[in-house]
């Protein structure tokens, strides 16, 4: 009768293929951490994406109730000036240049939720179909979406140059995006020229 010796499989191979399993388990927690960081990535990416948005649509509003003011400038009607201490939410069909200067600094101006702040003397310019309404989603009828709060501009009398022939405007206007934590301030100084020169300004 012939005898057929068995061998056993040595310690180490049964050493190794535990390792393969602890290896195959990091892996799992490692690829699931990578997942769930890219998961988080995703949503912080979309909430900057959000925020970028907004404060560029703040700016843009901010830019249009500002050329509005330029415009306003070369028109014939104006460049009229008035006391604005009074005004209160005052509409764009009565800008005037204000006779009282801000006096204030970019930093200050861009504290337009402080109590009374200078955008309660601005006047308010809604551009065509700029949709009022608090909330950065789409407007009901679907063709725009939705801003805080109308722009406004603010228009103060710098003097006139050295030649007489130059009359220096400072215009300072905001926007807000969705909501009021979304708001920008421009500040610009327009020179409006004439090829005479005013004798009866001061």
């Amino acid at each position: 009768m012939r005898h057929i010796a068995l061998r056993r499989a040595p310690r180490r191979a049964r050493r190794e293929q535990g390792f393969i399993l602890v290896t195959g388990l990091l892996f799992l927690v490692v690829m699931t951490l990578v997942g769930l960081a890219l998961f988080r990535s995703t949503g912080l990416l979309d909430r900057l994406t959000t925020n970028t948005r907004d404060k560029q649509r703040s700016f843009e509003a901010a830019e249009s109730a500002m050329e509005y003011g330029v415009w306003w400038l070369g028109t014939p009607g104006g460049g009229a000036q008035a006391s604005c201490a009074g005004n209160s939410g005052a509409v764009v069909a009565n800008l005037k240049v204000c006779t009282e200067p801000l006096g204030a600094t970019l930093s200050t101006l861009a504290n337009v939720e402080a109590s009374g702040s200078w955008i309660n003397r601005a006047f308010a310019y809604t551009p065509p179909n700029m949709t009022v309404a608090a909330g950065a989603g789409m407007n009901a009828a679907g063709t725009d979406v939705n801003y805080y709060k109308a722009p406004g501009v603010y228009i103060e009398n710098l003097g006139l140059d050295a030649t007489g022939k130059a009359q220096y405007y400072q215009l300072s206007s905001y926007g807000y995006g969705g909501d009021s934590n979304t708001v920008s301030v421009v500040r610009a100084t327009f020179k409006q020229t004439s090829s005479t020169k005013c004798r009866s300004c001061p």
